[in-house]
């Protein structure tokens, strides 16, 4: 049952979002050396065991939590999150936390920009002038038509696309599934989906990688979990802006621990997009 607590909602959310950048620091120091479609693969089987295991607890079974009348967007659904989690990573390799996390963190002002055709909903004056805003501030980090601007660049934005449609989609089923059911869909087709991918690459690891990779899981599997308290002590509209915490938590472990650089034009670009971010946020709270 949900409570109202936004304060426990907001420090529910800032764990949450610090679980996630240390998740994303762990896979991009093991992409680094390895496969990342199989360092996805496992992650995946560890998290389908969380989400059977709580689908089981909270529905009674697991047929009842996978009954649905829209399996095909189901799985769809879990396709695109366990793909848009490979190219993020892949985008971690090539560019590095902070610059990855600064284009992604234009997802929001896709999902608003995509909600218009994809469920029908209407989008303001306003909020498409904060959309224009928020990708002023995307072509300020990937400076296109600069020697500096890596082609490399459009990966973590071709990940927000896919992470904005796997948004989308979920809410188009909450219209006749509960969480459990698109929640236990997630880990299920995209374990499906990874280990199809992901165990032609399988290759060996070392003692100190597997102990890094276990710390993985559980990482993930914990932040899911911190995910879900958010949600149930406090309403979505009052945490979702401080999801833009991972931004910075991922920031500063790239700067701490992989010797990346925050270049000028990232942390202004940054900056106009979370704040364009959260604008369409309070818009879409306001009019709801």
């Amino acid at each position: 049952m949900q409570s109202s607590n936004t304060r426990l909602g907001i420090g529910l959310m800032t764990a949450t979002t610090f679980v996630f950048a240390v998740q994303d620091g762990l896979s991009r120091h093991l992409a680094t050396d390895y496969n990342v479609m199989m360092v996805v693969m496992i992650r995946y089987w560890f998290f389908a065991a969380f989400v059977i295991t709580l689908a089981r607890l909270r529905t009674g079974s697991v047929r009842q939590a996978a009954r649905t009348n829209q399996p095909k967007v189901q799985i769809l659904r879990g396709l695109l999150l366990a793909t848009e989690i490979m190219v993020m990573v892949a985008g971690f390799v090539a560019l590095g936390l902070v610059e990855s996390h600064a284009v992604f963190a234009c997802y929001p002002l896709l999902i608003a920009a995509l909600s218009g055709p994809v469920l029908g909903e209407g989008v303001g004056p306003r909020r498409w002038i904060a959309i224009g805003v928020g990708f002023v501030g995307v072509l300020i980090i990937l400076e296109p038509g600069f020697a500096v601007f890596a082609p490399a660049a459009i990966i973590p934005l071709i990940a927000a696309v896919m992470f904005a449609l796997y948004g989308l989609l979920t809410r188009y089923v909450a219209k006749l599934d509960t969480a459990a059911t698109s929640f236990f869909w997630t880990g299920v087709a995209g374990a499906v989906a990874s280990t199809a991918a992901g165990i032609w690459f399988w290759e060996p690891m070392t003692g100190p990688d597997w102990a890094i990779m276990a710390v993985l899981c559980v990482t993930g599997v914990s932040g899911h979990w911190l995910l879900i308290k958010t949600y149930e002590v406090a309403e979505a509209g009052s945490v979702q802006p401080f999801a833009y915490l991972q931004l910075v938590f991922a920031t500063a472990i790239g700067l701490t621990f992989f010797g990346e650089v925050l270049e000028w034009n990232v942390a202004l670009g940054a900056a106009i997009v979370v704040a364009a971010g959260v604008f369409t946020l309070i818009r879409s709270r306001a009019r709801s």
